[in-house]
């Protein structure tokens, strides 16, 4: 209800609106940098907004693709950036997917999401990523790939990343062990915590909750921590403390 309110209002629906009307006659990548508005809905629906800016780092994203494992999006550490150029397929064999049926409707329903997380960010951003967690976990729990394709998706993408480390409980310094070693950390305390391993648990709505609600908790007791002894106790007593932090 509330996100359906957040995309009737003016801007959202203005840029949904625009976007709507003059992506399918956007054939290249420079054209779509060139329309700063319709460039917000695009970049806003895969939760690269900050980069609106950017424009010539944005058309070589698209123009390179994904089809070739050097391409720029490949090769960046974080993976929205290549789901963002597949999906408008201007540097990709089939090219431009932007007049295809129905291309309009699912981008602008990806903006309206993330774009009502945002909103609510300005106010909890510990809840915006819950409900980005809540979102991309299914997905990438759907998604084809083996389990550790899924597991290296989640690593790259620093929204989700920072969630399943905050639920687990793994100081900052954790990203800076060996791949294959974080990889092993995530998988075994993700076990621990939901009963499986693999990113495929969380195709079950109960899994993840316990990781979103894990993670809520574990980000208000370092907001409180602060405050003294006396405020995490408060926190606790309001919340219930669940099991002790993981870690590392």
């Amino acid at each position: 209800m509330q996100q359906a309110a957040h995309a009737e209002t003016p801007a959202v629906a203005r840029d949904a609106g625009a976007f709507r009307d003059r992506i399918g006659e956007i054939g290249t990548a420079a054209a779509l940098v060139e329309d700063r508005q319709v460039l917000r809905v695009a970049l806003g629906a895969f939760g690269l907004q900050d980069d609106l800016a950017n424009r010539y780092f944005i058309r070589k994203i698209l123009e390179e693709g994904t089809a070739r494992p050097d391409a720029l999006a490949n090769r960046l550490t974080d993976k929205r950036y290549a789901e963002f150029s597949k999906a408008f397929g201007f540097g990709d064999p089939g090219g431009a997917a932007t007049g295809s049926p129905g291309f309009a409707d699912r981008i602008v329903a990806r903006y309206e999401r993330q774009s009502f997380e945002v909103a609510v960010g300005t106010h909890d951003e510990s809840m915006r990523l819950a409900l980005y967690a809540e979102r991309e976990l299914a997905a990438v729990a759907a998604s084809s790939g083996s389990p550790r394709t899924k597991w290296f998706r989640v690593m790259g993408t620093p929204p989700l990343r920072s969630v399943i480390e905050t639920a687990l409980g793994l100081p900052s310094s954790f990203g800076q062990q060996d791949l294959d070693r974080q990889l092993e950390v995530f998988r075994s305390r993700t076990e621990r915590m939901v009963g499986a391993p693999d990113i495929e648990v969380f195709a079950d709505p109960k899994a993840r909750e316990a990781l979103t609600r894990r993670f809520l908790l574990q980000s208000e007791l370092a907001t409180t921590e602060a405050a003294g002894p006396a405020a995490v106790a408060l926190t606790l007593l309001k919340g219930g403390a669940g099991p002790p932090p993981l870690r590392a």
